[in-house]
């Protein structure tokens, strides 16, 4: 195993002009200032909300960065571009905050139309849903304390269903996976149940229902124990997407505030052991479990580069996906691709307004992540360092 595959930045940023690799460069120097982050989003979202033409100021730095654009046919050239290089891409509609029944329609309309588009081009294995996108947050939370719903409120919950149900059937009979995102744990319960069935009802002999493991969360291992057991018992595939996770201060906060055991891993180390450790008993059970490797962590990475190599698994299973988020750690992706393994990267899109919420905790994750700003900067410096510029 060459331990130094993502030094490679010439790989890493083949597809990046001078200019746009001077853009990330200033973007990412930016974001290195926790203050400037914090300010910058409270500024912006002021701005938005008043209607000041900040638009195109947005659209040219972070939106540029981390988005594909403003509507799915926008992303489609950067797509084919990353496709070149034999990246594949998951476009997701990055609207979140939601909370009516047409707008949950529109959502599940929108996912249905990039399930299409998806099963026509082979550069779009993948697409994502995400629970509370399709159905009010209350009733998941309601469900998972094992509150009753009233008659209204089941009702709901069926609409829920039949969304869930329908988004998956398109997916199988158009041959497209479907990830569903991982939430926050006083939702989470009602969503894992929900998809475990769907994953009973379809996954048969392939994995098409995807389910995201946050394994920052301490009870992660068990969960996952669990699902394979059912699955063994009631004869279904598995489709799971590990992740470290996307809610850590939140999580922390809710717990102190209202006086319950924090549901997170201790520390740092805590949580890349419980993420190695999941991989790992997935990595095990490839029979049974079908993986995507969601990360940015160049360690979890290559351990799971030379376990697949152990057990002499090649490197384009199908079995195993790897997957970063547009914009960052291009260095595991583009160079991850140029060794065969199947990669993709998750192409937030969507009106600039909308997609601010996703953009911003995306900007705060950045900077709460230690090293991950700086170890950005580094690569776009030593990359415009080796093209003399």
């Amino acid at each position: 195993m060459n331990h130094d595959i993502f030094e490679n930045t010439a790989t890493a940023f083949a597809l990046k002009t001078d200019a746009e690799l001077k853009k990330s460069r200033f973007i990412f120097s930016m974001m290195g200032r926790q203050w400037l982050v914090d300010l910058g989003s409270k500024a912006t979202m002021m701005g938005l909300k008043m209607g000041l033409p900040i638009k195109g100021l947005v659209r040219h730095t972070i939106f540029d960065q981390f988005c594909g654009g403003t509507t799915e046919d926008e992303c489609m050239p950067l797509v084919e571009k990353m496709y070149s290089k034999g990246v594949s891409s998951i476009l997701d509609y990055s609207v979140e905050g939601k909370s009516n029944e047409a707008d949950f329609d529109n959502v599940v309309g929108k996912k249905l139309t990039l399930i299409h588009a998806a099963s026509e081009n082979e550069a779009l294995p993948f697409e994502v849903v995400k629970p509370t996108g399709i159905g009010r947050f209350y009733i998941w939370q309601k469900l998972t304390e094992g509150k009753e719903l009233t008659a209204p409120e089941q009702l709901e919950w069926e609409r829920i269903v039949n969304r869930v149900d329908l988004l998956c059937k398109t997916a199988v009979d158009s041959d497209v996976a479907l990830l569903f995102d991982g939430e926050e744990t006083w939702m989470q319960d009602a969503a894992d149940r929900l998809i475990r069935d769907m994953m009973l009802k379809y996954n048969q002999g392939k994995a098409y229902i995807y389910n995201t493991v946050q394994c920052y969360r301490h009870d992660r291992m068990d969960y996952i124990k669990e699902l394979y057991n059912d699955a063994v018992a009631n004869n279904f595939i598995v489709g799971a997407k590990i992740v470290r996770g996307a809610y850590m201060e939140k999580e922390r906060n809710r717990a102190a505030q209202m006086n319950y055991p924090s549901p997170i891993c201790a520390s740092k180390d805590a949580t890349d052991a419980m993420f190695n450790g999941v991989m790992n008993f997935i990595l095990d059970r490839l029979d049974v479990i079908k993986l995507c490797v969601g990360t940015h962590n160049e360690q979890s990475t290559l351990e799971a580069m030379q376990i697949l190599e152990n057990k002499g698994v090649p490197a384009g299973t199908e079995d195993v996906w790897f997957g970063q988020l547009y914009g960052m750690s291009d260095n595991l992706t583009f160079n991850l691709a140029k060794e065969n393994y199947n990669v993709f990267k998750i192409v937030p899109f969507g009106p600039i307004k909308d997609v601010m919420p996703y953009l911003i905790r995306r900007a705060q994750e950045n900077t709460s992540v230690a090293g991950q700003v700086g170890r950005e900067l580094t690569l776009v410096n030593e990359e415009l360092e080796r093209r003399d510029v």
